[in-house]
C-alpha cells in the first residue's frame, strides 16, 4: 500500500468523531419539539406603559443579536434582536449556534412568516432546519407559513423541500396589516387606527 493511499483512509479516531457527531445531530433533531428554553425581554410593566401611552413612552429594551442570551437548552426561543415581535428559534450544539430562523405569527390572520434561516456550514444537510421549522408548525398548527422576503436562487430548493405539504408552502408573501412595516406586531390601538382609514 502506498503512503498516499494509507493517509486517505480515516483513522479509528476520525470514524468515532464522525459517528459521535451524527448521534449528537440526531439527538438535537429529536429534541426540537421537547427541549426548548424560552426568553423574552418584555416585562408586563414596560408593555403596559407602552400600550397605555399608545407608544409615546417606549421603555422596552432593544437587544441586538449579540446581546441575546444563550440558554442552557439544546433549542431556544428568544426575541429576535432585530424587530419587535419577531422571535428567533435557535439550535445549539456543543454550546455554539448550529441553526437559527427568525419568525413572527399574526394571531388575527393565522399567518406566520419564517425568514433568514441559517445553519452553520459544518451542520448543513443534517435536518436541523427541517426539525426547527417542523417544531414551529407543531406549536402553531392552524397557521399558514410564508417567508417575509424573496428567496435567493440557491435557497429555492430548500424552501420547496421544507414547504412540501405545508399550508402556505413558505412562498414569499407580504406581511399582513397587523404587522408593522418595520416587522413588529402592531398594538391593538394601532389596528383600530388602520380600520378607520
Amino acid at each position: 500500500m502506498t503512503r498516499g493511499a494509507r493517509d486517505s483512509r480515516p483513522t479509528d479516531l476520525e470514524e468515532w468523531v464522525v459517528t459521535d457527531l451524527e448521534q449528537d445531530l440526531r439527538r438535537l433533531r429529536e429534541q426540537a419539539r421537547t427541549d426548548i428554553g424560552r426568553w423574552s425581554s418584555r416585562t408586563p410593566i414596560r408593555s403596559a406603559v407602552y400600550h397605555l401611552t399608545r407608544g409615546r413612552i417606549d421603555q422596552r429594551p432593544r437587544y441586538n443579536v449579540i446581546q441575546l442570551p444563550t440558554l442552557p437548552t439544546p433549542w431556544q426561543d428568544t426575541d429576535s434582536g432585530r424587530h419587535f415581535g419577531w422571535r428567533y428559534r435557535q439550535a445549539n450544539l456543543y454550546g455554539e449556534l448550529a441553526f437559527v430562523v427568525e419568525y413572527i405569527i399574526c394571531p388575527h390572520c393565522g399567518i406566520g412568516w419564517a425568514d433568514r434561516p441559517y445553519t452553520v456550514q459544518e451542520f448543513q444537510r443534517n435536518g436541523l432546519a427541517a426539525a426547527g421549522l417542523e417544531a414551529l408548525r407543531a406549536e402553531h398548527p392552524a397557521v399558514a407559513w410564508y417567508t417575509g422576503s424573496g428567496h435567493m436562487n440557491d435557497a429555492k430548493a430548500f424552501w420547496a423541500a421544507v414547504g412540501d405539504g405545508v399550508p402556505g408552502g413558505y412562498r414569499p408573501g407580504d406581511l399582513c396589516r397587523h404587522v408593522a412595516r418595520h416587522g413588529g406586531l402592531l398594538p391593538r390601538w394601532q389596528w383600530k387606527r388602520l380600520d378607520q382609514r
